[in-house]
């Protein structure tokens, strides 16, 4: 043991909290494991779990490392010099412009031991940059109502601004500008575009408008889960839905059968987003889903995704393949856009020849060539993938495999030399191996073409300001899935709700599955195996379900039991 504390290096900091009494040794060696093991700082590790309060540890850090200190609520946050450093490395590095005087720019920061971030920041502004050490909680907060406030279209629209919102709609339709005065008043055209601004600012993936009888309500989802944000009444919801459809282009007058539109918001010089609309007859009136199109959306590094270290370590092995499939799967609005896009980005370089064919296209990325498939026009995802195969391609991306067809061509492509990513619709890794082979493909094809099978859900995160720790009995922990060794040492943390989350939770994370094809699998495919004997055969490999996956993420109080419970119920 003795050998193990010698050998054991702390930091300065570390040493001070210690020595000043605030954490015991054993405590530190502890916390300093789980910090690496979670990828962040000790002290956000620290400040996040509650264990020393955010104060404390920013006036030991300031007196360790000589960087002097400074409390954030005596600055009022629209004073801010935020422009100077671009969103990408504040967010990257957690810090914050304070004060641009001369050629120098004072930034707050939590966490003064990483250099590489001050240079990287040094380069952009061509300044020299001072450090000033601020607390963990406050510089969060801070960062989000600073980068809110810059974007004046979001933050700082007044009402009459509401008025002249830049938007612009899909296909320009001679046939389909019959607009009365009804629909362009003022207050209608406000309350829409308040509506869809609201739903970018609070981070909402749909907005749902819906009329019944006797009263009309609109939903965000938000985090996956609907919420409903206002009750307009019910006599204005034809006028409102109305001013939609003549905002993404489609004919007001035709009530009768199912529209698709699509709208364009200028932000600003440098943002856009774009909503999905669909509209849908039903008994009161016509329901309007909008889907919100955010291209920064994949433009997150792959370490925020969600994966375990050995699971990205996969992912990112079979992406930098020359040929072969990666396969996602998962329901709806479980993420796989985002997952594919994330590769795609990675590899989106000069060299490489890179298209995709989706059922619409939802995030653009320049350097990619992307193509609307459109079944009523003869561009099925075959025809696409046809095309594509006679361009000359590196990686094609396939946004859904739906029948036999394309599925033969997405597999030959793969085994001609070609990355092929895909999705397809099943709940987890081994059953789409039965899938492809339900769908007509000869189970040789498959193990020569597949590389890679992730499955994925997205669960709400915990609000890292309100959660609070909770105790479940030894006897329904084991029931869940954890182990009896762990029992004594495990922290679990639940739900509580404040003003900076929607009932306890804020984002969310992703839980995979992530299957390699091994001897034995290929094997088995080859034997005609079932789903439940390649999972079984996968659980023997050491491969997580997503069962297990989920247990971790409780494990390191990133989410709940109830939320693990929710998005993996069989």
């Amino acid at each position: 043991m003795a050998t193990a504390t010698t050998d054991f290096h702390f930091s300065g900091l570390a040493t001070c909290l210690i020595q000043e009494g605030l954490i015991s040794e054993k405590d530190a060696r502890s916390y300093i494991q789980d910090a690496q093991k979670n990828k962040v700082s000790l002290i956000s590790y620290l400040v996040g779990n509650k264990i020393i309060d955010s104060r404390t540890v920013a006036i030991k850090a300031s007196i360790e490392f000589g960087v002097p200190f400074f409390d954030l609520d005596a600055i009022d946050h629209r004073s801010l010099p935020i422009s100077v450093i671009n969103e990408k490395l504040i967010r990257k590095y957690n810090t914050l412009p304070l004060l641009k005087r001369g050629k120098t720019l004072f930034v707050g920061i939590s966490d003064p031991t990483n250099p590489q971030g001050l240079d990287d920041m040094k380069f952009q502004s061509m300044l020299n940059i001072e450090t000033i050490l601020v607390e963990e909680n406050k510089l969060h907060k801070m960062i989000d109502m600073a980068l809110e406030a810059v974007d004046t279209s979001m933050a700082d629209l007044i009402d009459t601004d509401l008025d002249n919102l830049s938007v612009q709609g899909g296909e320009d339709d001679p046939t389909k500008n019959d607009v009365n005065a009804d629909i362009d008043d003022a207050p209608i055209v406000r309350f829409v575009n308040k509506i869809l601004l609201d739903a970018i600012k609070k981070g909402a993936s749909d907005i749902h408008l819906e009329p019944y009888e006797k009263n009309f309500r609109i939903r965000f989802r938000s985090d996956g889960i609907l919420h409903q944000i206002a009750s307009p009444p019910a006599n204005i919801s034809g006028r409102i839905i109305s001013r939609i459809k003549v905002m993404s282009k489609m004919d007001i007058a035709e009530r009768r059968v199912p529209q698709d539109g699509r709208i364009k918001m200028i932000l600003s010089k440098t943002r856009a987003i774009d909503f999905r609309v669909n509209t849908c007859p039903t008994l009161f009136g016509e329901k309007v889903v909008l889907r919100i199109l955010d291209p920064t959306s994949a433009q997150i590094g792959i370490e925020k995704l969600g994966f375990e270290p050995e699971q990205e370590k996969l992912y990112m092995e079979a992406i930098h393949k020359p040929y072969g499939m990666v396969l996602v799967t998962g329901p709806t609005g479980s993420g796989k856009t985002v997952s594919l896009y994330t590769g795609l980005n990675i590899l989106n370089k000069m060299e490489r020849n890179i298209s995709t064919a989706e059922d619409p296209v939802e995030i653009t990325v320049e350097g990619i060539n992307q193509v609307n498939v459109n079944v009523k026009s003869g561009l099925t995802f075959a025809n696409a993938l046809r095309a594509f195969l006679r361009q000359d391609p590196d990686i094609i991306m396939v946004g859904e495999i739906r029948d036999l067809e394309t599925a033969e061509i997405a597999v030959k492509a793969a085994q001609t030399g070609h990355l092929v990513l895909s999705t397809l619709h099943t709940n987890d890794a081994p059953q789409t191996l039965n899938r492809l082979m339900q769908m007509g493909i000869e189970p040789f094809n498959i193990v020569s073409a597949v590389n890679l099978i992730m499955a994925q859900r997205l669960a709400r995160r915990l609000c890292e300001v309100c959660k609070k720790q909770v105790s479940l009995p030894d006897k329904v922990l084991l029931s869940i899935g954890f182990k009896e060794d762990e029992l004594k040492t495990l922290k679990l943390f639940g739900p509580v709700g404040c003003d900076n989350c929607t009932n306890g939770y804020k984002g969310r994370v992703g839980i995979y599955q992530v299957m390699t094809l091994s001897e034995k699998m290929r094997a088995m495919i080859l034997d005609g195996a079932n789903a439940m004997q390649l999972a079984t055969q996968a659980q023997a490999e050491g491969i997580n379900d997503l069962r297990a996956s989920g247990l971790n993420k409780v494990r390191m109080g990133i989410t709940s039991i109830e939320e693990i419970d929710r998005v993996t119920k069989e």
